[in-house]
């Protein structure tokens, strides 16, 4: 079968490679669409790699070449002796983290016992972690990790699973924590700033508007126009970060206040030199984008000051069911089938071919237009 391989920093190369054989445990999934994600865009350009050695050192890619690809679904073409969930033909969705449950540990660590299963002791990651992930033809990957789609609903918008679940993981975490400021009781949230309006983004304007039915103001910053053009339509406010000024915007659209949440989903260091004057004292910061590079400590010094909660958040963990089912790509499955989500707007370039996919890493997610890129197999 056909890979896609990052042989070194910004080249991938096309390798014939064997089908893996499944164990007992696992199914052998085709893969029939593929998400393109910050995290793999950071790993081509060699500004990170998760593949790290026992010292905990990153491994380079001229040492291990790695498969990237960790937002994928596709169709179960073989299931081992030992697997109930599904069966051939089924259409399945993949929860990239290899944690307590898929490895088979007899003593879960305490993650995911708590139900934080991305942050397990043992976890491994297929596409990001060395092991190879979805921009292959095929997949062997453990029951536990198999999620059975709905009939009936499409592979691209199923590969949104993956990201939406880390949104939904993300908004869980902010309302668990001790906020001054909530969706609910004597001091609401009135005002909340999106900063950035790439998928996450997108997603976090419809979660908030779609499922948590939240009816403030919700202002979303960013420089593309076509996105910005998409948040109007989902129900947000575009701020063109290069069009106006953004604080004074953002004070003249809170009545002065600043807002009471701000989601951080750039990765952007230099947002961080004026975040503080945007936002109430004791506002909380969800800090979801990655990255932030070029930026000292010192900036986190005004936080400090005003008393800010800030949240962070890596993953889409949420507990299981009895089986082992990721409990939170459950719920995005249910958001996307019934509509809550539309998860057909997030998908701006679609690639039918393994080798279209050097041209989505170099040249068009630089586009205006360009949201997120999707290989779509048949």
């Amino acid at each position: 079968m056909k890979a896609l391989v990052l042989e070194d920093v910004r080249r991938f190369e096309i390798r014939e490679v064997a089908v893996p054989v499944p164990k007992a445990n696992e199914v052998l999934v085709q893969v029939k669409a593929v998400g393109i994600c910050g995290t793999d865009l950071h790993i081509f350009q060699g500004l990170a790699n998760y593949n790290r050695d026992q010292r905990g050192q990153p491994i380079a890619l001229r040492q291990h070449p790695q498969v990237l690809g960790h937002e994928f679904c596709g169709t179960v073409e073989v299931a081992g002796r030992d697997v109930k969930k599904c069966k051939p033909g089924d259409s399945v969705v993949v929860d990239q983290v290899l944690n307590c449950w898929s490895q088979g540990r007899t003593s879960m660590c305490e993650y995911c016992l708590s139900g934080d299963s991305h942050q397990c002791e043992f976890q491994q990651e297929l596409g990001i972690t060395g092991i190879p992930g979805g921009f292959v033809e095929y997949v062997a990957v453990t029951e536990t990790n198999i999620v059975v789609l709905p009939p009936q609903l499409p592979a691209d918008k199923a590969a949104i699973t993956e990201p939406l679940g880390c949104v939904l993981h993300a908004s869980s975490r902010m309302e668990n924590a001790q906020n001054r400021y909530t969706f609910e009781g004597r001091r609401r949230i009135r005002y909340i700033l999106i900063m950035g309006a790439g998928p996450s983004g997108l997603l976090f304007i419809q979660y908030l508007r779609k499922i948590k039915r939240f009816d403030g103001e919700i202002l979303v910053a960013d420089v593309r126009q076509s996105k910005l053009e998409l948040v109007r339509k989902l129900g947000a406010t575009p701020l063109h970060a290069r069009k106006v000024d953004l604080i004074t915007e953002v004070r003249r659209r809170t009545n002065g206040e600043g807002v009471h949440y701000l989601i951080e989903a750039t990765g952007s260091g230099e947002v961080f030199d004026w975040i503080p004057s945007v936002i109430r004292r004791q506002a909380t910061i969800l800090i979801y984008g990655a990255g932030h590079s070029g930026r000292d400590i010192g900036v986190l010094t005004p936080f400090q000051v005003m008393e800010n909660i800030l949240v962070t958040s890596a993953g889409a963990s949420g507990g299981f069911e009895k089986d082992g089912t990721p409990v939170t790509y459950l719920r995005s499955i249910e958001y996307i089938r019934d509509g809550q989500v539309d998860a057909e707007s997030l998908i701006s370039h679609r690639y039918s071919e393994l080798s279209d996919l050097q041209k989505a890493f170099t040249e068009d997610f630089q586009q205006d237009n360009y949201i997120k890129g999707m290989l779509v197999r048949g």
